[in-house]
Order: C-alpha cells, then sequence, then structure tokens
C-alpha cells in the first residue's frame, strides 16, 4: 500500500507541518476572537494574564532553584583535596614502580664506566 507519508516525509518533518499549520490557525483564531467579536476585551485579559503569570512563574522557579541548591565549594577546598589525593597516590606508585625513588647510580656516586 502507498504511504504518502512515510514516503514523502519523515516523521520529524511531518510534525514539523502539523505545528506550523497548528500555529497560523492559532493566529488567524486569536485575530478573529480579538477583533471581530464583543469577547476581545475577556480574550485581553485572559492573555495578558497568562504571559504575565508564566514570566513570574519563571521567575519563581529560578528564585526556588537558587534557594534550595547549595553553594558550591571554595576553590580553595577543591584544591586541598586534590594534594590530598595527588599525595596518596604517590606511595602507591613508588610501591609498584622501584624506580619512582628518583635514587639512580649517579646520585649515589657509584657512576659505571
Amino acid at each position: 500500500m502507498f504511504n504518502l507519508w512515510g514516503d514523502l516525509l519523515s516523521r520529524d518533518q511531518a510534525l514539523g507541518i502539523l505545528l506550523v499549520v497548528a500555529g497560523i490557525l492559532g493566529i488567524i483564531i486569536y485575530g478573529w476572537l480579538v477583533f471581530f467579536t464583543s469577547w476581545w476585551a475577556v480574550v485581553l485579559q485572559i492573555t495578558a494574564f497568562v504571559a504575565i503569570a508564566a514570566v513570574l512563574a519563571i521567575i519563581a522557579w529560578i528564585g526556588y532553584t537558587l534557594a534550595t541548591t547549595p553553594p558550591p565549594k571554595p576553590i580553595e577546598e577543591i584544591e586541598k583535596e586534590m594534594e590530598k589525593e595527588l599525595e596518596e597516590s604517590k606511595p602507591e606508585e613508588k610501591a609498584t614502580n622501584p624506580d619512582a625513588t628518583g635514587n639512580t647510580k649517579e646520585k649515589e656516586g657509584t657512576k659505571e664506566s
């Protein structure tokens, strides 16, 4: 069976076309309600309320996030932790790598000729 949508458009493209059509229809219906009906004042009041409520809800969400998120550690504390981890890993290197001590025959004064 021939499937026009499946053969010509991907799912994302079909959804995109649907959103464009819905957006244009929404604009036309909103314009008709505002300019050609007696409900224009109510429509504008609802629009203004929803727009302001959305902005204030975003501000409240940002405030809630800032109030409930713990502050980050100071950089000095992070540096101390990194230095401590580095010092703890050095003894492990020395135990597994005998050359990690830094002692060589040249440094000990027994240079071979």
